[in-house]
């Protein structure tokens, strides 16, 4: 008896000395929303280097509870491959009954329930090799959205060579025609809070489908901004357990 309350007691001790090391922290759930797009640029595919770009993330350390939200291919859907995120056309018009792509990604989002969800796009027409974030203007969590973007994007610029021009809010490049009811100014619709129910949402613009080109296109870019981006959100996952 003696010999098996020794055992206990030594049982629950390293417990608590693993605990207070390591204790639990709360179940992340991220969904990447890669884009679809294989209209943007000359003999450039979006939707193939913004895929590989989130595969890389979900493929480095650390682990987390992640998902991959992506239409391309997927039948009965109107602008599968196509269409911009600031456009109602694209977004969120039902033709002939059937919903939009961006749509059917959101939907496939919010029955995950994440916490964080970030968009990955490419930029084009700027004639910059640069990276942006953009976040929703009006949005509750508009100002812990904006440090996540800002962080993210400053982690892919020390990691890489392209220029980090900042945060930016969804309503500002004025050629949106979706509107957020609450608000009633331009937004993105993959950041709205009406569609999409995480709590942290953010939409980078990497690179530009011109100039950063060949850039975006190396497998070895690649996984570099993958990596950056995956090692940076764990870092402010942690820091806000």
């Amino acid at each position: 008896m003696k010999i098996l309350f020794s055992i206990t007691t030594t049982a629950i001790a390293i417990f608590l000395i693993s605990f207070s090391i390591n204790p639990l922290k709360p179940k992340w759930v991220i969904v990447w929303q890669p884009s679809h797009q294989t209209d943007t640029g000359v003999d450039f595919s979006e939707a193939k280097t913004c895929n590989a770009i989130a595969d890389a993330a979900m493929e480095s350390k650390p682990k987390l509870k992640e998902f991959k939200v992506w239409s391309l291919g997927k039948p009965n859907l109107h602008h599968d491959n196509a269409g911009s995120n600031t456009v109602k056309a694209h977004t969120s018009d039902v033709v002939e009954g059937k919903i939009s792509g961006y749509a059917y990604e959101l939907e496939e989002s919010n029955k995950k329930k994440p916490d964080v969800f970030i968009a990955i796009h490419n930029n084009g027409g700027t004639k910059r090799h640069a990276i942006w974030g953009f976040v929703h203007e009006g949005d509750a969590y508009e100002e812990e959205n904006k440090l996540l973007a800002g962080r993210l994007i400053a982690a892919v610029s020390a990691a890489t060579d392209l220029e980090n021009r900042g945060v930016l809010l969804d309503s500002s490049t004025g050629r949106n025609d979706y509107v957020c009811k609450n608000t009633g100014k331009k937004s993105f619709y993959s950041l709205d809070e009406n569609i999409n129910t995480a709590k942290y949402r953010v939409l980078l613009e990497i690179g530009d489908n011109g100039v950063s080109k060949a850039f975006l296109e190396d497998p070895a870019n690649q996984k570099k901004i993958g990596k950056a981006i995956k090692e940076e959100l764990a870092k402010w996952l942690a820091e806000k357990k």
